[in-house]
Order: structure tokens, then sequence, then C-alpha cells
């Protein structure tokens, strides 16, 4: 995509009703790149309306995953949880890069037991355990969400960073420790396994608080799934994306047994 096509493309996304919450949920990593014999960083967690401060609530890390260098995974060490922040120690005891990722999937449900409404919400894999199986007018919907950061010691590997080929995913073409400013980085977002055409996302700086503006920068693949996006100045920058593209919040995906996903990682771009 040459340099007109992008302006294009931008100025027509920008029309778009991509809407992040006021509220935006994030994993950050006190450091991207360490090098040394089994390295120690700091995982934080928050919910926060600043980028990267804590201003808010902290976000639960009881389901965060660390896939390793030779992609094997595990559950992350145990959180310490403050009022603003979530935070826990992670030990990389191989050189190469780590993907620390929290996804999960969420049902809802509603129906009617004689004239009363009945709801229930949790994990898709209770709701046979929990909603009648002839419950009469039944409406399910699901939302599945994916948080993913990246970090390397010594040097990169791509062993971590395979796709599931489960929900929205974005997949690094670039190695995600290796963005640079003034640079392209290559990054393709798939749907279960398939690439996602055409498909809106947006990057967002830290330091909102100091800008005043959020700072959004507006962005989309081309037919085949892919974009090459010219890295902005360095710092820490939250991508984020959702499916389907252009619902406003709380309103939900036509169709029976509706599904939307969201995605979002934090990245560093490291300066020229």
């Amino acid at each position: 995509m040459n340099h007109t096509k992008n302006i294009l493309l931008a100025a027509v996304l920008a029309t778009l009703a991509l809407q992040a919450s006021a509220h935006r949920p994030w994993l950050l990593p006190s450091l991207t790149q360490v090098d040394g014999k089994e390295p120690v960083v700091i995982i934080d967690g928050a919910v926060s309306e600043e980028l990267f401060e804590f201003d808010h609530i902290a976000l639960k890390l009881d389901g965060v995953m660390i896939t390793g260098p030779d992609g094997a995974v595990m559950p992350a060490p145990a959180a310490t949880s403050l009022k603003s922040r979530s935070s826990f120690d992670l030990k990389l005891s191989k050189p190469g890069t780590y993907k620390v990722s929290m996804a999960s999937t969420t049902m809802m449900a509603s129906w009617k037991e004689g004239a009363e409404t009945r709801r229930w919400r949790g994990p898709e894999a209770d709701f046979a355990k929990q909603v009648p199986a002839n419950a009469a007018e039944l409406k399910t919907s699901v939302m599945q969400t994916r948080m993913e950061t990246f970090i390397t010691s010594n040097k990169p590997s791509a062993g971590a960073l395979a796709p599931s080929g489960n929900g929205l995913e974005m997949v690094p073409v670039t190695h995600p420790n290796e963005l640079r400013a003034g640079e392209t980085a290559k990054w393709r977002f798939q749907l279960d396994g398939k690439p996602l055409p055409n498909f809106p996302f947006s990057l967002v700086p830290g330091g909102v608080r100091h800008r005043g503006v959020l700072g959004e920068i507006r962005l989309g693949t081309d037919a085949k799934g892919e974009v090459a996006v010219q890295l902005p100045a360095g710092g820490m920058y939250w991508l984020s994306a959702s499916y389907p593209a252009g619902l406003a919040k709380g309103e939900q995906p036509q169709g029976p047994n509706p599904r939307r996903y969201s995605y979002s990682a934090t990245l560093e771009v490291l300066p020229e």
C-alpha cells in the first residue's frame, strides 16, 4: 500500500464509529527488552482512563498465561492486587521472546420462566449447566477478549508468536520487540485463523494525560488482512481492535447467537 493510499484509507476510517471505551484495560511490562542471566520484569495490569496511568481500578490477572520462547504455555505467577493495579514478577529463565496474554470467553443469556425474565452471565463452558435446555425465548450472546504484550530476553525469537487460531488475533509479521520509530512494521489480523480484509483498528500512544488529547491513529488492513504501518515516535502504544467493527458501545451484532470479539496489545516503539 503506497503513501497516497494510506492517506485515503486513514480519511475513510476516520469516519467510522471505531470507539474505544473511556476506561481501557491493559497489560504493561516494566521493560520489553532485557539482558542478563534470568532477568526479571514486572507485569502490571490496570483499567484506566489515561493510558498506562494507575487512575482507576486494578485488572484481575488470574487468567494470565505465559508463552515461552519454545512455545510452551504456563500460568503466570500469582499477582499482588492493589486498588488501582495488579502486578507480578516474571522471571525469564530462557533467552528469547515471551508472550504475556489473557483471553476469556463470556456468555450472556436471557430467557423466560413464566412471566419472569431470567438472566445469566459466565464462562461459555458453563452455559449448559446453568441455563435450562428447554428455556423459553432464549437469547444468547458471546464476548471473547484477548490482551497481549511481549518481552524479549537477550535475543528475539519466534516460538511464542504463533497465533492460536481462536478468536480475534494480531499476528506480528514484524517482530513485536523490534519496532522502531520511522521504520515500517507489518501486522496481520485474523478471526479464527482466517485473514480479516479491510479491517479497521487503532493505535494510541501513552502519555495522554500530558498531551491533553487522545492522539488515536486509525489504520486498516488490506485485502489480505495485512497492514504496513510507518511507526510513529518512540514510546508505549496500545493497539486495539474489535469485531464486528463499528459497533457502538453496548450495541450487539445482529443474528442468532451473536458473537463479539476484542483484541488489544501493549507495544513499545523504540526511538530512531
